[in-house]
Formats: structure tokens, C-alpha cells, sequence
């Protein structure tokens, strides 16, 4: 049996990249001194989330990161099953993706307030998609694991972020991430057959409603659709 999957687009694909929904948050507000950029436009199809990591500045710890932007933004995820990345190249570095339910309140210096995180780390090298289930993330405090919290409220998730971290100096230096487009996905139903490829449905974010698209075969195919080559 194939699968069919429903894709709610959050960034890229037909969802145009924009620099604005981005913004970073290194190490430098606790004093050391990585850095990070998100290069992307609405005329590139893939945005490039890159930096240096410096770990000599705090003795071993670092990182650097690119979080979503807009105090009053929020996603509902609850009627989908997970998050797919779709990553067009990486360095092959052990990166994290972070949700969070809650904006978090500012000091009267102007930095942030350490929250509740839900997190997943993923390997990226070469294209490829990734598919995050929700029980995969799991909650951190300040990088730390946690039990005994309350569930990630899919109703309502305020922040999505890329990071690379140190993991106390295992990582260090130019790091470069390659991404073509964020999704939430609902399998409406399973494959028999795990070697098969998906074909997807495409979920308008407004509308509610669902319309026939076929998944990419690799690539090649993908930049032909993209341009109506295919």
C-alpha cells in the first residue's frame, strides 16, 4: 500500500524563505563569541543556516543559532504527526532543532529568559528528509534534559530554532546547514512497504484544505518542478 502524507509548509517550498523571519541567538549573550547567519530570500530555494563556533572563549562551551522571529506568532500543529526537514547539504555535524510553546520574557538588560525546550538532534549531510515525530523531541532545560514536565502544546508552538552546539568541545569551527523547506506532515495512511517512496498531499495553512501533489524523485526532479520544467 503507498502512503499518502497531508504537509502543512512552514518554510520553503511554496512558502517563500525570508531573511526577516530570522534572527540569531548565539553564545555572545552569555559572553562568548560565535556567531550565526541565515541566508535566504524568497527567490532562493534553499536557505543556508552558517557560522563559526568558537569554543575557546568560554573553555569548551559554545553555540550558535538562528531562531524564528515575532513575539505574537504561533503555530497549530495538533493535527499533524511530526515535523520533515528537507536538507538539501550539510557538513555531516551533529545539529539541533528546538520548539518552544512559550515566549520567553525578557531581562531588563533586554536578553532572553531560559525556557522550557523541546529538542531533537539530527546528523545532516548530502540531501535528504528527516522525519521528526512529536515523542521524538524532548524537553530541556538550558540544554539539560527534563522528567515530570508539561506535554509540548502543539496548539500553540511560538519559536523553531537551529542550533549547533559544542556538546563541550566535541564541535568546533565553520559550520554550513542547507535547508529546502520545513513541514508539519499527517500520515493518512501507512505503506506496507517502507522502501517506497511517499506521495504527498499539500495542506493550504489558511484554507484548510487538501489538493494532490506529487512528491519529488530526488533532486533534480524537485528544481524542475520548482520551475515548471517537469
Amino acid at each position: 500500500m503507498d502512503s499518502k502524507v497531508a504537509r502543512l509548509p512552514l518554510f520553503g517550498g511554496p512558502r517563500a524563505w525570508h531573511s526577516s523571519d530570522w534572527t540569531s541567538t548565539d553564545d555572545r549573550v552569555r559572553g562568548g563569541s560565535s556567531h550565526s547567519h541565515m541566508s535566504c530570500s524568497p527567490a532562493s530555494l534553499v536557505a543556508r543556516f552558517y557560522g563559526n563556533l568558537d569554543i575557546t572563549t568560554l573553555g569548551g562551551a559554545g553555540f550558535a543559532s538562528q531562531r524564528t522571529t515575532g513575539e505574537d506568532r504561533s503555530w497549530d500543529l495538533s493535527g499533524y504527526d511530526g515535523l520533515e526537514l528537507h536538507i538539501a547539504g550539510g557538513d555531516d555535524k551533529l545539529y539541533t532543532i528546538t520548539l518552544k510553546d512559550e515566549t520567553a520574557p525578557k531581562r531588563p538588560d533586554g536578553r532572553q529568559e531560559s525556557t522550557l525546550s523541546w529538542e531533537f538532534d539530527f546528523h545532516a549531510h548530502g540531501e535528504k528528509r528527516i522525519f521528526i515525530k512529536w515523542a521524538d523531541f524532548k524537553p530541556t532545560y538550558r540544554g539539560k534534559e527534563q522528567e515530570d514536565v508539561t506535554p509540548l502544546d502543539l496548539t500553540g508552538v511560538k519559536q523553531i530554532s537551529f542550533m549547533l552546539r559544542s556538546f563541550f568541545g566535541v564541535q568546533e569551527g565553520d559550520f554550513s546547514l542547507e535547508l529546502v523547506s520545513i513541514a508539519a506532515v499527517r500520515y493518512t495512511y501507512y505503506r506496507d512497504d517502507p522502501e517506497e517512496e511517499e506521495e504527498y498531499v499539500n495542506v493550504d495553512e489558511k484554507l484548510g484544505t487538501v489538493s494532490n501533489r506529487p512528491n519529488s524523485r530526488g533532486w533534480i526532479s524537485w528544481i524542475g518542478q520548482c520551475f515548471g520544467l517537469s
